[in-house]
């Protein structure tokens, strides 16, 4: 993976944020999805790219001449090539204009791209923000200096689809944890007991990773995503996700078992079930072979 070491460079810097500000008030990470995918690149030195950016929030107190503290967040997406390419950014606070906003952002990036290219910066980027923003509170600029090109975008619902391999599901009460969740959560797809154990889930990007981070609370032997598909709906009304769907429900599914302990599955059965619901190129992904 070209971007192997880029990856090893963000693991190591998130786990010095985590050390350094170990309380969720201070750094969270939003989309623990992706950084579990960037870790199984790391630890698998897989050639895949991650399906999605790291993101997360840093939280900065920091004292206003008057005394009283003022916080400011940090709103953080780390890029495939970062630290070759800076990281995006966004600092808000509720004491902020609009315009004030745009300027702090504006000035921020300058100072990253003129200090630090190639280099990680998060730190460097905080510690920036601790130390200029509460100063940008009381500027008095006309709205007709800054640009409102950046207005905010429509909220965008973005439909995922994961597809999670196991290295076996045989336990009757995570089966029916799969199904049971998968329900309440909205999402459809299918689940295959057995050596090797196939799930797959879609619906709404947020219920997908909430029924993800259940999952993976439980005890595997090994579990991972193989694969995930995110589309995003302009709009993104009920009628819209319907439309994407490639399952009606969630049901689990065997095929013909056989072994000794009547767990191995037919592998053909599942590619042509796959093959009917246009899914048939994720069966290579999973099993490294062509389906026939």
């Amino acid at each position: 993976m070209a971007n192997q070491e880029e990856a090893e460079i963000q693991i190591s810097e998130l786990d010095l944020l985590s050390s350094m500000f170990p309380y969720e008030e201070e750094f969270a990470v939003t989309d623990q999805l992706a950084l579990a995918e960037l870790k199984h690149c790391v630890e698998n030195e897989s050639a895949e790219v991650p399906s999605s950016k790291v993101q997360f929030i840093l939280n900065v107190k920091t004292e206003v001449p008057n005394a009283s503290t003022v916080e400011f967040s940090m709103a953080c997406a780390l890029p495939f090539k970062y630290p070759t390419v800076l990281p995006e950014i966004t600092v808000r606070s509720s004491l902020l204009s609009r315009s004030q906003q745009i300027l702090l952002n504006s000035d921020l990036k300058t100072y990253l791209m003129q200090n630090f290219s190639g280099e990680p910066c998060m730190l460097s980027a905080r510690e920036w923000v601790k130390d200029h923003a509460a100063a940008y509170i009381d500027k008095d600029l006309s709205s007709s200096s800054v640009t409102a090109s950046d207005a905010t975008q429509s909220e965008v619902t973005v439909f995922t689809r994961l597809w999670i391999y196991s290295h076996h599901i045989y336990n009757k009460q995570k089966r029916k944890n799969i199904i049971d969740w998968a329900k309440e959560l909205s999402l459809s797809g299918f689940c295959m007991p057995g050596k090797p154990g196939v799930v797959c889930v879609e619906g709404l990007q947020s219920s997908c990773e909430e029924f993800w981070s259940r999952v993976r609370r439980l005890t595997w032997k090994r579990i991972l995503i193989r694969h995930r598909e995110d589309v995003s709906l302009e709009g993104g009304g009920h009628a819209e996700i319907q439309k994407q769907r490639k399952f009606p429900t969630l049901e689990e599914k065997c095929f013909d078992a056989h072994g000794a302990r009547g767990n191995h599955m037919d592998l053909g059965q599942l590619y042509h079930f796959l093959e009917e619901k246009g899914c048939a190129d994720i069966f290579q992904m999973y099993f490294g072979v062509e389906g026939h």
